[in-house]
């Protein structure tokens, strides 16, 4: 775990401040449209593993105790994850990947491990509680499925400002618009108690 706290420690980045305060929109109007950009998205099915897309950008970790951040590459397909997280100073980097047959940590000392449980993998080997499967979702800004019932507030836009799901509220700024797809954000922040994930995506490629 100290070795994991170490690398993430290491690693650099820019820009990942708190976001600011959520404009309020119409409720009746932000559901009508949330709806159809989930339908968009592929995601009226609540699978928070499809349709297949990546990312590319730079993400914060804090757990209250201690605090890391660094570059992240996002993809998934075919309801597989691939996460990895690495320093472009020091070249130290974890991978997670995720299928249904469970998760596999590479990176750290004793590595791979593997979980059937993903969350409990990073949060037993690095500290961190990351809820990698719901994220799916909610970097998307749209609600998961199996976590229990979600409140969204919306913007002026219409478009998702804040998620509260599960204990977590995730937070929502910098959407990009889009002529052939969806709208999706460009900086997004979930936290619940002293936990914290922070991402700003540099880069969005949906399938």
């Amino acid at each position: 775990m100290r070795r994991a706290a170490c690398i993430l420690l290491a690693l650099a980045l820019a820009g990942c401040a708190s976001l600011p305060p959520p404009a309020s929109g119409d409720a009746f109007a932000g559901d009508a449209a949330q709806r159809a950009r989930i339908d968009a998205l592929g995601l009226a099915g609540g699978d928070c593993a499809a349709p297949a897309w990546s990312l590319v950008g730079r993400v914060a970790l804090s757990n209250g105790r201690q605090g890391g951040s660094g570059r992240i590459e996002w993809t998934q397909a075919a309801g597989a994850q691939r996460l990895q997280l690495s320093a472009p100073v020091t070249r130290q980097s974890w991978v997670l990947e995720v299928d249904a047959g469970g998760a596999e940590l590479q990176g750290i000392a004793g590595s791979p491990i593997s979980d059937s449980d993903p969350a409990r993998l990073l949060r037993d080997a690095t500290g961190w509680d990351i809820p990698v499967a719901a994220l799916g979702c909610w970097v998307r800004g749209a609600a998961a499925a199996g976590l229990g019932p979600a409140r969204i507030d919306y913007g002026v836009d219409l478009l998702p400002r804040r998620i509260e799901q599960d204990g977590w509220t995730v937070e929502y700024d910098g959407w990009r618009g889009s002529s052939d797809g969806p709208a999706l954000p460009g900086r997004i922040e979930a936290r619940r108690g002293e936990d914290r994930v922070r991402l700003v995506v540099d880069q969005w490629a949906i399938q």
